[in-house]
C-alpha cells in the first residue's frame, strides 16, 4: 500500500501521480481546486515521500502497487477513474492504464512520452548533488540551500528537490532523504526507459488520453508522437505555452482549465 491523501466527497474520481523526486502533496493547490467537484487521491509513489522502498523500481510494480491503493481507496466502488501522472508518475499511469484498462476511465499525461530517455538528463547531477550533501553541516534548511546551490543554482528546482530533507532523530545528523536517493541512483536507467518488451503483447489502450508538453520542454518531441500514437491511439496533444517540464507547478491555473476541460467540468 502506497501512501496517499484523499480529498473531496462527491463526483468522479481522480488520482494524481507525481514525477521524480516529487511527492503527492505536489498536487495540492490543483487537488483542492478540483475536489469542489470531484474525489481525488494523491499518491506517493514507491522509494518517494512516504511510501515503502521496495528493493528495485519496477514500471509494472510501481503499477501494481498503485492498482492495490486505488482498489483500497474504492471500497465497493467499481467505476474507473481517471489517472493524472507527471513524468515519472505519466509513465506509471501509462503502464497502469495498458495493464488494466478497465480501471482506467480517462488518462491525463503530462510532459513525458512512453519512449526511452537518454541518461544523460539532469537527474543523475540532481541525485549526484543531494547525495554528496554534508548533512551534518546542516541546522536550518536554509543550510541545505546553501549547500545545494552550486550544484543546482535554480532556486525552483532546488527548493522542489530540498522537500524531500526532512527531520530525523534517528539520522546522526538530525537530517535525512526521504526519497530513497540509493535505488533511484541504480535504477535511473530503468526509470529513463520504457518497458517495451514487458508491454509488447498488449493492446493499445482504446480509452480517452490528454497528453499535455511543455513548450520549453524537450520531454514531448514530434519525434515522440508515433509512439504515443501507438500506445494509445485515442490522444490529444496540448502543448502549454511558456512552461518547462513542471508545467503543472509553473502554471497551475492553465494546467487546471486544461484539465478540467478533458473531464468535461
Amino acid at each position: 500500500m502506497l501512501h496517499h491523501t484523499a480529498l473531496g466527497s462527491t463526483g468522479s474520481r481522480v488520482v494524481f501521480l507525481h514525477g521524480l523526486f516529487g511527492q503527492g502533496k505536489n498536487w495540492t493547490g490543483v487537488a483542492k481546486q478540483l475536489a469542489e467537484r470531484h474525489r481525488v487521491l494523491l499518491v506517493d509513489l514507491p522509494h518517494h515521500g512516504r511510501s515503502p522502498w521496495p528493493e528495485r523500481f519496477d514500471f509494472a510494480a510501481a503499477a501494481a502497487d498503485v492498482l492495490s491503493t486505488l482498489t483500497d481507496w474504492l471500497g465497493d466502488d467499481d467505476e474507473p477513474v481517471t489517472v493524472v501522472g507527471h513524468s515519472l508518475g505519466g509513465k506509471v499511469a501509462m503502464v497502469l492504464a495498458l495493464l488494466h484498462p478497465e480501471r482506467v476511465e480517462r488518462l491525463c499525461v503530462a510532459d513525458i512520452s512512453p519512449v526511452a530517455y537518454p541518461e544523460s538528463r539532469e537527474f543523475p547531477g540532481y541525485i549526484a548533488a543531494m547525495r554528496g550533501m554534508d548533512l551534518g553541516q546542516v541546522v536550518h534548511r536554509a543550510d541545505a540551500d546553501r549547500l545545494l546551490e552550486p550544484a543546482v543554482p535554480d532556486p525552483t528546482v532546488r527548493s522542489f528537490l530540498l522537500q524531500n530533507l526532512r527531520r530525523d532523530p534517528a539520522a546522526p545528523s538530525g537530517w535525512a532523504w526521504q526519497v530513497n536517493l540509493d535505488v533511484l541512483d541504480r535504477d535511473l536507467a530503468v526509470i529513463s526507459a520504457w518497458p517495451e518488451a514487458e508491454l509488447a503483447d498488449l493492446p493499445a489502450y482504446d480509452g480517452p488520453v490528454l497528453w499535455l508538453a511543455g513548450a520549453r520542454s524537450s520531454y514531448v518531441l514530434p519525434e515522440y508522437e508515433p509512439a504515443m500514437d501507438r500506445w494509445f491511439p485515442r490522444n490529444r496533444k496540448v502543448t502549454l505555452k511558456d512552461t518547462g517540464h513542471w508545467l503543472h507547478s509553473e502554471r497551475p491555473e492553465l494546467f487546471l482549465e486544461v484539465l478540467r476541460r478533458f473531464l468535461g467540468d
